[in-house]
This record gives C-alpha cells, structure tokens and sequence, in this order.
C-alpha cells in the first residue's frame, strides 16, 4: 500500500500571512491539484496540520484524511513524523503543500525506484537535494523520528540508506523539472499564472 502525506502546517509568513494551499493556479487550489494528482499514484491522502482548527479549513476537500502535528512547533520534520504514525502504507511520498506542479510519472517512478532502499530523494547535485518530494519507508521513519534530535531532515536523510535520484532521470517524466516548482510568495504565484507552458494533470500511473 502507497500512501501520500502533504505538510499543510506553515505559518506562509513568507506568502504575506495567505494560505498557500488555497492559491489559485489553473482554476484549482494548489491542495485541489495536489490530491488531484495523488490519487492516481496513491491509496490514501493524509494531510498534516498544525492544529484541530486548521484541519477543519479542509473539511470540503474529498478523498483526504487530515491529522494533526503530534509534536508541535518542530516544523516539517513534525509533520513527517504524525504523517508517518498515521499513514497505513508502508511505502510514504511527502510532499510540501506549495509545490502545485506535482508529476503523477515522477512520484509513480520515485516508488518504483525505492526497492530496497530507505528512501527515494530527487537530488540537483551532492547538496541540493528535494526532501519533501520523496518517497520514504514507514517503518524507517518511525524508528529514527522517535529518538531524533535535530528538526532538520538532513541528518536523517544522511543516516539512512537513501537512494538519491538524479533530477536528469524525472525529465522523462517531467522534461522541464517543473514537478520542482515552489511557491513561497504571492510575486511567484503571480510569474508561474503568467507562464505560457501550464502543469501538465498525467492520470493514472500506479
């Protein structure tokens, strides 16, 4: 079983205080197309909030489970860890919530590619890598976030045995890396609305 968790808890300070889950890019909320593309690759969709309130703001959202951080104000590696209890797969994608160009093909290709490895991360190079566009084991997760000590995903990545996936092997997929594309202010949404070449929606690559 696949599962699917995207962290939804920021504060989008750096969005001038909006909700970035709630932008409009082509029609839809980024959560819209983000569980649109999800539920091809995936079994289930589990989104992580910071608390009860926020949850509710996704109540009209279909085909989704919403939970909430077990340990607060540590940041995403928080969310990562509540998403790992709950999810039900033993295979987890994470994804943050202001990434709307998403790839089914690339997410389907990162599972496929896991094997026997810990983790399936998109790396640019031998330090920039795309931790929360990656596919983890469940079981892996939950044993080093019960004890761990640093709130960056880094360390982790680095203790674990990680299969980094060179980003030149998703062009297949996604020829212009767009799967890549974050939205952290309201300028970006703004340029990526103005843009000529759209995400392309890929159906069903499970």
């Amino acid at each position: 079983m696949r599962s699917a968790v995207v962290l939804v808890g920021g504060e989008a300070r750096r969005a001038n205080g909006k909700e970035k889950y709630f932008f409009i890019y082509q029609g839809k909320t980024f959560i819209e197309r983000l569980v649109d593309t999800l539920s091809g690759v995936v079994d289930e969709i589990i989104l992580v909030a910071r608390d009860p309130e926020q949850c509710h703001r996704f109540d009209h959202v279909k085909g989704v489970r919403c939970i909430t951080d077990i340990r607060q104000g540590i940041g995403p590696i928080g969310g990562l860890h509540a998403g790992a209890v709950a999810a039900k797969g033993d295979q987890v994608f994470v994804s943050a919530c202001d990434m709307p160009c998403i790839d089914a093909g690339v997410i389907s290709y990162l599972f496929t590619v896991l094997g026997d490895y810990d983790a399936a991360i998109p790396s640019w190079n031998q330090d920039m890598l795309e931790p929360l566009h990656a596919v983890y084991r469940r079981d892996v997760l939950l044993e080093y976030l019960k004890t761990h000590e640093s709130y960056s995903l880094r360390p982790m990545i680095r203790s674990i045995n990680t299969r980094y996936v060179p980003v030149s092997e998703l062009r297949a997929f996604d020829p212009e890396l767009r799967s890549f594309t974050n939205i952290n202010k309201l300028e970006d949404l703004e340029r990526i609305n103005g843009q000529h070449t759209p995400c392309t929606d890929t159906d069903n690559f499970r």
